[in-house]
């Protein structure tokens, strides 16, 4: 069964109410941070008692999101969890307040009723660290900044009951960084068991594109973004392209995952039609090629959403839109009407 995912935060289907009101709502379903410049301007018992209610609210988030997930149609129970549940893991300052056996009681406790709540409505997870974890830098501190933070993550999934076979958890990375794929490689043994089952290695729009994504394939399966793709290439990839199977091959017999998004609905004012194709030469003549990095509220160009689903006989699809759950329902919907 193909399905289609939203990532880490949910939205309210009344957008129409207030700031404050939708704020109210969506709070219980949405993980909560702080920055380290309030936790310095603190005492240290201030802030570990921040820490400890931001961290049990962020827990109690992720179930209650779960437990909204699992009431969507099968199709729809997949879904990104945020990178911001434990502030600072990795941070060399904060983790000896995480290692302390009282709060890994708490974490492992947590985490394990995430992954349960998971496996018994069949929801498929994953996880995408931030842009500054990089791999392939050729600054050694940077590498290893990046490494703990990875492994943070590799903790998560852990706890989770996860990482324990070849992709039964996504943990998506871009390679980035100055050595690319050979800075990937080298530090690769470094990498937990849990992490290498994990992850996956994602083309972006400026860089590192799908054919150095697949540089790497023999380490990792390959995450194909279409939306990044069609940047990068100034096209759109075929479904039938013969890297498309090779993208299937890397999975190992896993169904795999690829990322879709579009462009701001404010191409529409400049007349392009949710009917109309869009392409990168006409495009450039009214807009810059950073102005199309960005990222739709909802999938509002058709044409895109029927091209996208060319993919879901061999995809599962992660939206990466800004309104989340509510365009991962409007794209389901309109896939349904369309005789799926």
């Amino acid at each position: 069964m193909p399905r289609i995912g939203f990532a880490c935060m949910y939205r309210h289907p009344q957008q129409s109410l207030s700031l404050k009101e939708l704020e109210r709502i969506e709070r219980t379903f949405n993980p909560r941070s702080t920055t380290l410049r309030w936790m310095a301007s603190v005492g240290r018992a201030s802030a570990e008692a921040r820490l400890e209610e931001i961290v049990e609210h962020n827990l109690n988030a992720q179930r209650v999101l779960l437990e909204y997930v699992a009431t969507l149609p099968p199709m729809l129970r997949m879904l990104r969890l945020s990178s911001d549940l434990l502030p600072f893991y990795s941070h060399a300052e904060i983790a000896p307040f995480y290692r302390r056996a009282e709060m890994q009681s708490r974490l492992e406790a947590g985490f394990a009723a995430i992954g349960e709540l998971a496996r018994a409505h069949d929801i498929r997870l994953s996880m995408h660290p931030g842009q500054y974890c990089v791999l392939g830098s050729d600054k050694p501190q940077v590498v290893e900044n990046s490494l703990a933070e990875f492994e943070y993550h590799a903790d998560m999934i852990r706890m989770m009951g996860y990482g324990r076979r070849f992709q039964d958890f996504k943990c998506n990375l871009h390679i980035a960084g100055r050595l690319g794929a050979e800075g990937v490689r080298a530090v690769w043994p470094r990498l937990s068991s849990e992490a290498r089952q994990c992850i996956t290695f994602e083309n972006d729009e400026k860089t590192y594109g799908l054919d150095d994504c697949l540089g790497l394939a023999d380490l990792a399966p390959v995450v194909l973004d279409i939306h990044h793709c069609w940047i990068h290439e100034d096209r759109y990839i075929e479904p039938d392209d013969p890297r498309i199977e090779r993208i299937l091959e890397s999975w190992r017999g896993v169904r795999p995952t690829m990322h879709y998004s579009q462009p701001p609905e404010s191409l529409m004012e400049l007349g392009f039609a949710p009917e109309r194709k869009l392409e990168i030469p006409e495009l450039l003549e009214q807009v810059s090629k950073r102005d199309l990095y960005a990222h739709s509220k909802r999938m509002w160009n058709r044409w895109t959403n029927r091209y996208a689903v060319q993919f879901l006989d061999r995809f599962d699809i992660m939206l990466e839109a800004k309104d989340k759950n509510l365009a991962a329902l409007d794209f389901h919907d309109e896939y349904q009407r369309e005789g799926a």
